[in-house]
């Protein structure tokens, strides 16, 4: 008999995986909101209710890591939203909420045997792009993914939610374009109904807040989108030289 916990916020927690109700498991339901993450026991398996609203069930799964909980997550989607979900959401395993008793029977005894996804999984980087224990370092730049926090020179950046989501997602993907479609999705959601203005907006947020020096590292590829170009080491040092030269009087 395992421990599983159902965090939904469906009416009828019975209908979100109906299979479920047939499995001889220990089943407790919570609140799909972040209080109920203390809630929930060490050794559970969490089941996930991601049918309706994958933006929030997405904030979640960041909120589990960023707590380092080490819980196993497993979302119950509609067939649609596979469409969405990918390795970023650090998840262990994924059950359509029609999955007959078998299925769900056969996922949750690979889940306990394997355990969830890292926790701190990240794509790989290029040269210049390193990430430690969810710090992904790029040149003088560093993007905490633990704390929500970014850094240039050893200086804090001051980002707004939304702009430290698409600074992170950038970083993970150096040298990779996104059309604004792309990152509309990615970091705003699935359910997010604004245009791709909004993009465009925190894009020139983000440049103003790395400043003239460093705004290059977001770069523009012509009616495509946006893409993170990592720091040149050589173009590095000459900045620096550039600085420390005294001002023409």
């Amino acid at each position: 008999m395992t421990d599983l916990t159902l965090m939904t916020s469906a009416g009828n927690p019975a209908s979100v995986l109906p299979s479920l109700a047939l499995l001889s498991h220990r089943i407790r339901v919570l609140p799909m909101d972040a209080a109920s993450l203390v809630k929930m026991p060490e050794s559970t398996i969490l089941f996930l209710d991601a049918r309706d609203d994958l933006a929030t069930a997405k904030t979640l799964c960041n909120l589990i890591h960023a707590s380092g909980l080490s819980t196993p997550i497993v979302l119950v989607l509609t067939e649609g939203g596979f469409t969405v979900v990918n390795s970023q959401w650090g998840i262990a395993d994924v059950v359509v909420s029609t999955a007959s008793p078998a299925e769900v029977e056969g996922r949750l005894r690979l889940v306990s045997e394997r355990g969830n996804a890292p926790a701190n999984a990240l794509p790989a980087m290029d040269g210049n792009t390193a990430a430690v224990d969810g710090q992904i370092r790029s040149g003088d730049l560093i993007v905490d993914t633990n704390g929500y926090t970014a850094s240039l020179h050893g200086h804090p950046i001051d980002l707004a939610y939304k702009e430290f989501e698409l600074l992170k997602y950038l970083v993970q993907h150096p040298g990779r374009v996104f059309t604004r479609a792309q990152l509309l999705q990615e970091v705003w959601g699935y359910d997010y109904y604004g245009g791709t203005r909004t993009v465009d907006v925190h894009i020139r947020r983000l440049r103003a807040k790395l400043g003239g020096e460093y705004e290059h590292l977001i770069g523009t590829v012509r009616n495509v989108g946006y893409r993170f170009d990592p720091p040149d080491e050589q173009s590095e040092e000459s900045a620096a030289k550039t600085a420390a030269l005294p001002a023409d009087k």
